[in-house]
């Protein structure tokens, strides 16, 4: 069962969509990737909302929200995350799950409320540095199919600014955090995939709890491609089994699901 609501943030109504019931538990708060919205997490949503109550929502102009005036850089979209979080009275602490660019986003959003994230999950997430250490190394006709995707939410300049704020403002955090990590990427060489899996893994060094697992069957859309990945990674960090636990975790996840898409982007 879910609860769509349409409410009212900064200049725009954002759409939301509520799953579950919270059980004592924290909530799931789930942002999907660069120009994506809501419905990519379709997969995993029901089992989620069998654990504790979990919200997804459409960032503006995407989905079914309305455009915005401001800025579509990463500080505007955590403190309309923030506001609508706020305006829907759902209490943390909350659990992020970023996916892609979300993940840049829920990096941002732990940095800037620490004290309302008790948990945190990077799938395939954009590291800060990929413009400048990941993308020389990819071929020039996906170098230019990459910098001509930024159509759909904001520019590439405002996408570059939000890598740039993460640099600005990213603090060390105390709480556990899996970083997850795609393992069959599409157009990938074997050095690139090497180098995707290096640059993840190195994510870890934003918590002092953390724990790296490489989706060996997946390419950019784990959620999509083994799902049980994801909801058993979310049910870990709701049981908060690394409480206490002061050393990072490395994992090579090779355990058949099945492969339900092929969808890739970065």
């Amino acid at each position: 069962m879910s609860k769509e609501m349409y409410i009212k943030v900064c200049d725009f109504l954002m759409f939301a969509n509520l799953f579950g019931e919270k059980k004592g538990k924290p909530t799931v708060v789930m942002d999907a990737g660069y120009g994506d919205y809501s419905k990519g997490w379709n997969a995993i949503i029901s089992d989620i909302s069998l654990l504790t109550e979990v919200i997804v929502f459409d960032r503006a102009g995407l989905g079914r929200s309305e455009p915005s005036s401001n800025p579509r850089n990463s500080r505007e979209m955590v403190k309309e995350l923030k506001e609508l979080l706020d305006k829907l009275n759902i209490i943390p602490p909350y659990i992020l799950v970023g996916h892609s660019f979300g993940g840049v986003n829920a990096r941002l959003f732990a940095s800037n409320y620490p004290e309302n994230v008790c948990g945190l999950l990077l799938v395939d997430s954009t590291p800060e540095d990929y413009r400048e250490r990941f993308l020389p190394t990819m071929s020039e006709e996906f170098q230019e199919a990459y910098n001509k995707q930024f159509v759909h939410e904001g520019n590439y300049e405002e996408f570059m600014q939000s890598l740039n704020q993460l640099k600005e403002d990213q603090k060390k955090l105390n709480i556990p955090l899996i970083v997850l990590s795609a393992g069959k990427k599409n157009h990938y060489s074997s050095k690139s995939q090497d180098l995707w899996n290096t640059m993840q893994e190195e994510l870890l060094q934003i918590s002092s709890i953390s724990e790296f697992i490489i989706a060996e069957d997946s390419t950019h859309y784990i959620q999509n491609d083994e799902p049980a990945l994801v909801v058993d990674a979310i049910r870990r960090l709701i049981e908060n089994r690394y409480a206490g636990c002061s050393t990072s975790i490395h994992t090579s996840f090779t355990k058949d699901y099945i492969c339900l898409s092929n969808k890739i982007l970065k």
